[in-house]
């Protein structure tokens, strides 16, 4: 009937209830049957549909916490790598005696080590923006939705990525496009 009307018809949403410790008292009591009625009545219940912005934020608050701890944990490791890195490197007074000592080729050989390093710890710090940009959404609750069609990122890529701004999808149509892209530009 509100279909006629205009009206947009919606289904209503059930909530997730732990339900194992009290299956396991229902079964352990005699009265398992009225127990287990009430707790299928709970999960049941349709609660209040949820306004379109809160289908971006993300879900629960355990997914929310083990996002988070990912993200902190990748932080961290990060800024282990970059201080490791940092403590590695060679005064100044050490690189000019090394300089003396060496001919042309070591020299080479040098200065293509000290460039890799420093374009390495570029790549971290950037990795660890990109962290801190990802933490900084989670807390304003839109981390893990990507950013083009607006859907839940999959848990499965923010393991993997976990500042992954784009969903698999839309990751793979936007790099197919950026190859089409290059081979035109190089036409």
């Amino acid at each position: 009937m509100a279909a006629r009307s205009g009206k947009k018809v919606t289904k209503p949403t059930t909530t997730r209830v732990k339900t194992t410790a009290v299956k396991a008292a229902a079964l352990a009591s005699p009265s398992s049957k009225k127990v287990m009625k009430k707790v299928k009545s709970v999960v049941s219940q349709p609660s209040a549909p949820s306004p379109k912005k809160a289908k971006k934020k993300v879900g629960s608050d355990t997914r929310h916490a083990a996002l988070k701890e990912i993200l902190l944990i990748k932080r961290e490791a990060l800024i282990q790598q970059i201080k490791q890195q940092l403590g590695q490197s060679v005064t100044e007074e050490q690189q000019r005696r090394l300089e003396a000592a060496m001919d042309s080729g070591d020299q080479a050989l040098v200065d293509l080590e000290r460039e890799m390093g420093i374009s390495l710890q570029e790549m971290r710090n950037r990795e660890r923006q990109l962290i801190d940009d990802a933490l900084d959404s989670l807390d304003e609750g839109t981390y893990g939705v990507c950013a083009d069609c607006e859907e839940e990122i999959s848990e499965k890529r923010l393991h993997a990525l976990p500042f992954a701004r784009l969903c698999v999808e839309c990751q793979s149509k936007r790099e197919l496009m950026e190859k089409i892209e290059r081979s035109e530009q190089r036409s």
